[in-house]
């Protein structure tokens, strides 16, 4: 399939490093779409995970050399440190191979639009409770569902189906995990309200969407354990979060409001 350019694109929680990271969806991804930004806001690389013992495959390096590519192609790479990741954090306001490390930014989208972007770890004070990796249900459980989750889609591809992430289901299920989610979206965008910013990007809980709050619009990009999404900008300034399933995207979620009563911008389109 052909490349597709946007005026930029959002990922995040991408644990490079940990044994079920989707290092080659990502790569695909990134391989197959050009934008002129791109940022990566936090969890490159789980550091948490390689002290444990990890696991670094080939295709984590390339999507390491893939990111570094892009930097050195011009396009304006931006790496805000997240928690997994935060001994990045000691080289904050140098630039790497091209990239940048920051500790947050202001994306100023092509309509004027003023949001903050940051990774969301910050927000965790506030929520007081759960966590990114659905720590409500326990690391137990959780890399039993992963596990899970692995052999269920490597049958559903064998049959030609879509990726599915039976993780992202349950956080919609259950009311404990439910509830964090919507503490933390309240807490960042609340962030951004502060600020007098229009609203505000972020990872973190590895749950991709939107979500108008009192005026300031709250957009998260999602991962790539659970769900492979990436958060996108065209080239008239609206948003959307794209799903990578098997060597295509689709568009998961739209920004609510926009563009009423018109067509999408042709982007990937599922088969």
């Amino acid at each position: 399939m052909g490349t597709t350019t946007f005026r930029t694109l959002w990922i995040s929680n991408i644990h490079l490093g940990f044994k079920e990271c989707k290092a080659e969806f990502l790569l695909d991804f990134l391989q197959q779409s050009h934008c002129e930004q791109l940022y990566v806001i936090g969890d490159l690389i789980d550091f948490w995970s390689l002290r444990k013992g990890g696991r670094w495959p080939a295709t984590h390096s390339e999507v390491l050399k893939a990111i570094v590519a892009k930097a050195r192609a011009g396009v304006r790479v931006w790496y805000v440190p997240g928690n997994h990741d935060e001994v990045a954090r000691d080289y904050l306001g140098l630039c790497v191979a091209g990239i940048e490390i920051v500790p947050e930014i202001v994306h100023v989208t092509a309509d004027g639009r003023r949001f903050l972007v940051i990774h969301g770890d910050e927000c965790d004070s506030a929520v007081r409770c759960g966590g990114p990796l659905l720590h409500w249900l326990g690391d137990w459980a959780y890399d039993l569902l992963l596990l899970v989750n692995r052999w269920y889609n490597r049958w559903r591809r064998r049959w030609n189906h879509p990726y599915w992430s039976l993780a992202n289901f349950l956080k919609q299920r259950i009311g404990r995990a439910a509830a964090y989610i919507a503490r933390f979206e309240a807490a960042a965008a609340r962030e951004a309200a502060r600020r007098n910013l229009d609203g505000v990007i972020c990872g973190h809980i590895h749950h991709a969407g939107f979500r108008d709050l009192h005026g300031v619009l709250y957009c998260n990009d999602g991962d790539w354990i659970e769900s492979c999404t990436a958060l996108a900008e065209r080239g008239d300034g609206s948003l959307a979060v794209l799903r990578w399933t098997h060597q295509q995207a689709v568009v998961a979620a739209g920004e609510p409001g926009r563009l009423p009563g018109k067509p999408p911008v042709p982007e990937w389109v599922a088969a």
